[in-house]
């Protein structure tokens, strides 16, 4: 059967170096590190210190009081990036079917704020229920892709991906997949999560998953380093307007890339841990090369899940060379992770806007905090170390993997007519 074009027409993004689109970008671009001293909680008994939180955000700027009240963080930063990519998109309500037009989000974890401090209150209040009657709404990861129906009206496809890290790449992968088959005309895809608390830093520092830098934070997250420590927790939330093709064209919108493929694999290996060879990531490259009908030839850019951590650093370059061969070496390579730290199930959201904005500015951002070579990870390859490259990018990969052996990748194409 014939495939419906899928073309992204508007960008939202609240993320640790910026609270717009606009100014997500000039800190990528200028390599701007969005890690500092975690200032929500008093960080003083973890082993971790420091994260990227969102700066300068109040809720209440954005969002009714009341509203605002009813919402987890990860959902009002769901809320806040969907009316800019909704604005930046000049959809007109009423101009569309809405039975046509869908939501579907992405989030790891949810609600994991609510969570902690309704058990607390229900601890501290000698353990007496008195839970409050929007705990569960508020909790549930659903509720963000909920919310957003509400507002706009749309009465399509409604749901929230749950894959971990990838979760907010498998919603737009099933976005991508709703349109082109034909369910729906319009998405509002992307993901948000909002764990930088005490519950999420305690959990991912028992696991030894974080850096413990906490005498140089900004440096911390060091993808592809030999001094590697691990990932450095991030926050935050992105938002694509996705439309076929033929949609956007004749409501005269700004066309700022077509998504052409998506893939997905497993490791089926280790909970944690990635495939040693990287064997998970070079099936979903493979895959979404495929499925976007090119040849790895074609690709020029790949915004890697480069999370900081000894093991997952490793395999994906080997995946890397596994999946372009020679063509490997032409590439540029980055990973943004550097910079914002690792939003979880909202990475894949963000780091899918840093592609479609790498494609319309021409410049690949870069992977900041490169001090030392890693002998382990082939030197020919061009990981667009400590500063930003001039690039004519066409084609822009975006990996995002998970815990459980989730992974998944989506590509993007410079307009075709």
């Amino acid at each position: 059967m014939s495939l419906r074009r899928v073309v992204v027409t508007g960008i939202g993004a609240l993320t640790p170096i910026g609270n717009t689109a606009d100014e997500f970008w000039q800190g990528l671009s200028n390599g701007v590190s969005g890690a500092a001293h975690i200032t929500g909680f008093d960080p003083e008994n973890f082993k971790t210190k420091f994260a990227c939180e969102v700066k300068n955000f109040v809720a209440t700027d954005y969002l009714d009081r009341k509203e605002a009240r009813k919402m987890d963080p990860f959902t009002q930063y769901a809320m806040v990036t969907a009316e800019e990519a909704f604005q930046n998109s000049g959809l007109d309500l009423d101009k569309i079917d809405l039975d046509r037009a869908g939501v579907i989000w992405g989030s790891g974890i949810g609600g994991i704020s609510t969570f902690q401090n309704e058990v607390e209150n229900f601890v501290n209040n000698d353990r007496k229920p008195r839970f409050n009657p929007f705990f569960i709404p508020k909790m549930i990861s659903d509720i963000s892709a909920g919310y957003i129906s509400i507002k706009y009206g749309f009465r399509g496809p409604n749901f929230v991906t749950v894959s971990a890290c990838a979760s907010a790449t498998n919603a737009i992968i099933d976005s991508l997949n709703y349109i082109r088959l034909g369910h729906m005309d319009i998405a509002i895809t992307g993901g948000s999560e909002a764990s930088v608390n005490e519950a999420g830093l305690g959990g991912f520092n028992a696991m030894k998953a974080l850096s413990e830098r906490n005498d140089s934070p900004e440096t911390a997250s060091r993808p592809f380093d030999k001094e590697r420590d691990g990932f450095v927790l991030g926050e935050g939330s992105a938002a694509l307007i996705l439309e076929e093709y033929e949609h956007a064209k004749a409501r005269g919108a700004k066309i700022y890339a077509e998504l052409i493929g998506g893939g997905m694999s497993a490791d089926a290996h280790h909970i944690t841990a990635p495939h040693p060879e990287g064997l998970g990531a070079m099936n979903v490259m493979k895959n979404a090369i495929r499925d976007a009908n090119i040849k790895p030839e074609d690709v020029d850019y790949i915004n890697v899940h480069g999370t900081s951590t000894p093991l997952g650093d490793a395999g994906e370059a080997k995946a890397i060379l596994k999946v372009f061969g020679e063509h490997a070496y032409n590439l540029n390579i980055s990973s943004t992770k550097s910079m914002t730290g690792h939003l979880l199930g909202a990475a894949g959201a963000i780091e899918a806007a840093a592609c479609i904005m790498a494609i319309n500015h021409g410049v690949v951002p870069p992977t900041i905090n490169h001090f030392t070579d890693d002998d382990t990870i082939d030197p020919r390859l061009n990981f667009t170390f400590n500063k930003a490259q001039k690039r004519d990018i066409n084609v822009a990969v975006s990996n995002t993997f998970g815990f459980g052996g989730h992974n998944t990748s989506i590509i993007f194409r410079k307009l075709e007519e």
